[in-house]
């Protein structure tokens, strides 16, 4: 027998469309003899039914919960002596982002990359060591604003929204139904649900 996966009103993924929809009626398909559905489609407002096995739900990602210490190392380069790259704002080295606390693991650019903007690789590396920090100062900045969003001034309320749907890009991953059940939600952001 049929169980409905999702519920009305719930947000979904439609990997068909492409799309984020909402459930807004749940189909149960009944059959003589049976005390239960048989199937279930779901009304997501796209013009057709989708079954269960189409539709995806948000999930948190638990990866996000043990970042670490990101940090810059600097690599040699090994294929340009030190004269060669006098441009560069450190010659003879690149950036590492390190994600790991043995110092291996996470971001590297190749040589040839870096030598086409050192600067700007220079740049996206400090942002990428610092992008931890910044994730926990999103989710302090939400957490403040979810204890009495009606207090909050205007644009704090604005910024707390736009750190809301960052984290959201950061953090959800897609799962199947039954696999988001199984699993649990990871750690939660503030409940911070305002309408615009």
């Amino acid at each position: 027998m049929a169980r409905a996966q999702f519920q009305k009103g719930q947000k979904v993924w439609v990997e068909s469309v492409g799309v984020w929809a909402q459930v807004e009626k749940v189909n149960p398909v009944w059959a003589k003899g049976f005390d239960e559905p048989v199937r279930i489609t779901y009304d997501v407002g796209l013009g057709r039914e989708f079954a269960g096995a189409e539709l995806q739900l948000p999930a948190e990602d638990r990866a996000a919960t043990a970042i670490g210490d990101w940090r810059i190392l600097r690599a040699r380069n090994k294929w340009q002596d030190a004269a060669d790259c006098a441009h560069h704002p450190f010659p003879g080295s690149y950036p590492v982002v390190v994600t790991d606390k043995a110092d291996w693991g996470g971001w590297r650019v190749p040589g040839a990359e870096y030598d086409r903007d050192p600067q700007r690789i220079e740049f996206q590396s400090r942002l990428i060591a610092a992008a931890p920090d910044l994730m926990d100062l999103a989710r302090e900045l939400l957490a403040s604003v979810a204890e009495a969003p009606e207090d909050a001034p205007p644009e704090t309320v604005r910024l707390a929204r736009r750190a809301q749907t960052v984290l959201r890009r950061i953090t959800d991953v897609l799962a199947p139904p039954h696999e988001a059940a199984r699993t649990g939600p990871g750690e939660a952001a503030p409940p911070f649900e305002t309408e615009a």
